[in-house]
């Protein structure tokens, strides 16, 4: 059909609209990485970035030279990796009993998670609670106190309730136990929901912060966003600078390049991971949202 010249011009509008928001969306990230691998003195002058000015790498060098930013970046990994399994597994084993009409004091169970979306113990009664059971400055403190949250695991249990009851019933008739159930039908189906949680679970591992600062004191447990912390103070950039072979290095790159070299590094496997989990977003958000 042919459009009217309303049409065209509301067409035109929109995608204007459309590349101004991808704009702001991606310029930061994009100013960032540009600013990271154009030469100190000339990017000093500030403005906007949307090519290097003097491609120069020696912000990447000097920053890679670094031995605690890759013991940062290990602890981030396995945090992350341990983290997200530990917190799918939990939460899909909590949210298939819930997401069963047949389970007493359902609703109870609901409520009384819901509640902790409201209100929590408070960071010195978490912090307390840790300490007594003796995680502090160990791995566990930063995978298990927040391995599981109740907005994810309503979403996991309502996915679960859109599916059939004669799969469960089906299974139940030929002897399977309720483990076997969620193991070998119930989650194998479920792979949008379970992409969708643990995306969201993975970026909030990677992204963690104030744990890794309440319950970790050892350089060697230390996680990256921790690391960054250190590294945007002045005295962390100075050591940068100061564990860098070579003065005329050193007066060739300023603070203000290794802080934008070191997001760089820190979100690149985020940008990497993102477009491949994404295309689940969709499909396991909005289904796991409709039913309550």
């Amino acid at each position: 059909m042919k459009k009217t010249r309303a049409e065209k011009a509301g067409m035109i509008i929109n995608g204007l609209l459309l590349l101004l928001i991808t704009f702001i969306t991606i310029y930061p990230f994009w100013h960032v990485l540009m600013y990271s691998i154009s030469n100190s003195q000339a990017a000093s002058s500030g403005g906007l970035f949307f090519i290097p000015r003097e491609l120069d790498l020696l912000g990447y060098r000097m920053v890679l030279k670094q031995p605690q930013l890759y013991i940062a970046y290990w602890n981030t990994i396995a945090r992350t990796g341990v983290g997200t399994l530990i917190s799918v597994i939990l939460t899909a084993m909590l949210a298939y009993p819930l997401s069963l009409p047949r389970l007493r004091g359902r609703r109870f169970l609901c409520i009384a998670i819901f509640f902790t979306m409201l209100f929590n113990g408070g960071m010195i009664p978490t912090y307390i609670l840790i300490n007594d059971l003796h995680m502090i400055d160990t791995f566990w403190a930063l995978v298990l106190p927040n391995a599981m949250t109740a907005y994810n695991l309503f979403i996991m249990r309502n996915y679960f309730q859109s599916i059939p009851a004669s799969l469960e019933e089906s299974a139940r008739i030929d002897g399977a136990n309720p483990i076997t159930i969620l193991f070998r039908i119930v989650i194998p189906i479920s792979t949008p929901t379970l992409a969708a949680v643990g995306m969201f679970y993975g970026v909030t591992n990677w992204n963690a912060y104030l744990d890794g600062v309440l319950y970790i004191n050892s350089n060697s447990l230390q996680i990256l966003q921790v690391y960054l912390r250190n590294l945007f103070s002045s005295a962390g950039s100075g050591a940068v600078l100061s564990g860098v072979q070579g003065i005329s290095e050193t007066s060739k790159v300023t603070e203000e390049t290794l802080k934008m070299v070191t997001i760089s590094i820190s979100v690149i496997p985020i940008l990497v991971i993102y477009p491949y989990i994404q295309k689940y977003y969709t499909t396991g958000i909005t289904t796991g949202a409709v039913k309550g």
